[in-house]
């Protein structure tokens, strides 16, 4: 074992684990437990840190984007959401078209992506989302729409009896620019079972997000960590990821998300992840996912001062500006609900790193910074992590100016 990699390891036990990823090999299933295991989280994350700085350089990337919740009206009935309401309840909301429009109007010109995902509702057929993406559009035909979760689409076909490619290619027709990654919590059907039987499970994700990938369509991912999964599940889901994303890929970024019990089922029973742990997260998903471009640090789940740790701890995207969001703040997040562009800037700049302000498909908005960064060239990246890319490009093929 060379010294140069890594000075100090605690863990003897980390050293094969070490070996490996200095030679660029994949780890196996027991080195992910063996790393959520570890006392020695220090050389966890310097050994993310190491595969970070390999695939990303100095850059930390960030966007100005916006979330849009239209509704939170649901029959998934999640036992983890604090966020659902089911129709007539207290507290639900269907937003009208007025306001969904005038909150798109209202968008600093800056603001290059909606984040937008919704409960199942009952009543909406397909069409009202059809019209809420061309809405959107309409307002601001320069937006990207990051719009619904595999969950949610899977939803939608089950809910008016159309295929998944069907319901992909209407709303994209419509303006849909990517999926967003959550809906799959835990993708273990113990899991799914105890805790979102309404809701799809692992093998319908992972088949939308396949179509998705097939149709030039990207993706992202998540986890909720913390609550009654196992370590062991943990890893069986970052396994499943790797796996879907050599089979067709199209994942842009891995998000960790700490479960946030208040206000839910566990309000009582479960005691939020600490900062030990959801930096574990972040090193381990960066160690495991070696064909995934990019790792968040998702200062909305994480809070400001984690997520900047994290960015030591192998994450290379920090998110974006956010400015209103419901699903987290419902379940207790205390993380403010806007950090403005030049916050996150400071974020970045203080924890050594060099900020580059992308658009949703990781494209920079300002080329020059990539250039400080010093990224490595697209040819030089591993050809699982070049295809996840190109599937992004290549789904709005103009450049930013």
């Amino acid at each position: 074992m060379t010294t140069e990699l890594l000075p100090r390891i605690a863990d003897q036990r980390l050293e094969p684990i070490a070996e490996k990823v200095e030679r660029g090999e994949r780890l196996s299933a027991d080195d992910g437990v063996l790393l959520l295991t570890t006392p020695d989280l220090l050389t966890v994350g310097r050994l993310a840190d190491t595969v970070r700085a390999r695939l990303c350089g100095d850059a930390v990337f960030y966007n100005v984007n916006r979330h849009l919740n239209a509704t939170n009206i649901c029959v998934a009935g999640c036992k983890f959401c604090a966020f659902a309401r089911v129709k007539g309840e207290e507290g639900g909301w269907l937003k009208s078209w007025e306001e969904i429009e005038g909150i798109v109007g209202g968008l600093s010109s800056r603001t290059t992506e909606i984040h937008t995902v919704n409960g199942h509702h009952p009543d909406l057929p397909l069409d009202w989302y059809e019209e809420y993406l061309r809405r959107m559009k309409s307002v601001r035909p320069d937006i990207h729409l990051k719009a619904f979760t595999a969950a949610e689409i899977h939803y939608f076909s089950e809910h008016d009896s159309v295929p998944v490619p069907e319901v992909l290619q209407r709303l994209r027709a419509a303006g849909l620019g990517s999926l967003s990654g959550g809906g799959c919590e835990v993708l273990v059907e113990r899991v799914h079972r105890k805790m979102f039987p309404g809701k799809c499970g692992a093998s319908e994700w992972l088949d939308v997000h396949a179509t998705a990938h097939r149709m030039g369509i990207p993706t992202t991912a998540t986890i909720l960590f913390n609550h009654i999964e196992t370590l062991e599940e943990r890893v069986e889901h970052l396994v499943k990821l790797r796996e879907a994303q050599d089979e067709a890929p199209g994942f842009m970024a891995f998000v960790p998300l700490p479960f946030h019990p208040e206000n839910t089922f566990f309000a009582r029973r479960w005691r939020p992840a600490t900062g030990y742990t959801e930096l574990r997260m972040v090193a381990v998903a960066r160690l495991m996912l070696d064909n995934f471009p990019h790792v968040k640090a998702y200062w909305l789940t994480l809070g400001t001062e984690i997520a900047q740790i994290a960015l030591s701890f192998g994450a290379s995207d920090i998110d974006g500006t956010v400015e209103e969001e419901h699903i987290m703040h419902m379940a207790g997040s205390d993380a403010p609900q806007l950090v403005t562009e030049s916050g996150l800037r400071r974020m970045i700049e203080e924890a050594g790193r060099v900020p580059v302000e992308r658009d949703t498909i990781y494209r920079p908005v300002r080329r020059a910074e990539m250039a400080q960064a010093q990224t490595p060239p697209l040819d030089d990246l591993p050809h699982a992590l070049r295809e996840a890319l190109l599937v992004a490009w290549r789904s709005e093929p103009e450049r930013l100016q």
